[in-house]
């Protein structure tokens, strides 16, 4: 996990030097960058908002807008009966209650385009990168435990921009998001995708064979194809 997140902070501060160095260039040729902020919220496979950051107005030789982001989302974490056997064990005591989370890290390349004759619009694709949390309880029962996972992922966004007031513009993002598969984590019990396991769980429906990766999988809903479509607005700094 400690990797995996200097590995990202190392990308994103890359980014960030990278934009700081183009932004030096072109002051040196007689252009500066300019900045963008916007938060958006709607509809991603779930509740969610996302705060993001743009850098644009680079060489003309240069096609795209560059776009951090930061989302949060509210999921489903999955099916609470079917958890608690592949991760803990086969009780079946206790009132189930679930909630799920997801946080997305994204870079975007923004290409202008023109979209459903909509002048200001964007074709966006980019890397992405998500922490998701499962929390399964169980009331009377004496379980409570996480389901964790963490994956790279990839998408493709289509957005307009409509403006407003001077600085302000009201955004229309939609697209689709698609993750790889990750390590499922909970307890003192992990599933990886190629089914190098640890402690797994014994199937007492099925003669107690392992459970395997897919079993896991199938019972948490981790991100997986994450369709979203969302509003906000943009201000210009």
């Amino acid at each position: 996990m400690k990797v995996k997140v200097k590995g990202i902070l190392a990308v994103i501060t890359g980014c960030f030097l990278t934009i700081g160095s183009a932004s030096y260039s072109q002051e040196k040729s007689g252009t500066t960058l300019k900045y963008t902020a916007g938060l958006i919220t709607g509809y991603n496979k779930g509740f969610g908002f996302r705060g993001n950051f743009t850098a644009r107005n680079f060489e003309k030789d240069f096609p795209f807008q560059l776009r951090f982001g930061l989302g949060y989302t509210f999921l489903n974490p999955g099916d609470a009966a079917d958890a608690r056997r592949i991760f803990i064990n086969n009780a079946t005591n206790g009132t189930p209650e679930k909630k799920g989370r997801s946080m997305d890290y994204r870079l975007d390349f923004m290409m202008p385009r023109a979209i459903f004759d909509i002048e200001d619009s964007y074709l966006i694709f980019g890397p992405r990168f998500s922490t998701f949390v499962g929390d399964f309880k169980y009331v009377g029962g004496n379980e409570d435990f996480e389901v964790r996972s963490h994956q790279w992922g990839i998408g493709s966004d289509i957005e307009h921009h409509f403006r407003m007031i001077k600085n302000i513009e009201f955004v229309l993002n939609y697209g689709l998001d698609f993750y790889f598969p990750g390590t499922l984590t909970g307890h003192d019990t992990s599933y990886s995708p190629d089914n190098d396991n640890v402690n797994p769980r014994n199937d007492n429906e099925n003669d107690n064979i392992e459970f395997t990766y897919k079993d896991a999988d199938k019972a948490i809903n981790q991100p997986k194809f994450m369709p979203h479509i969302m509003i906000g607005l943009n201000f210009n700094l």
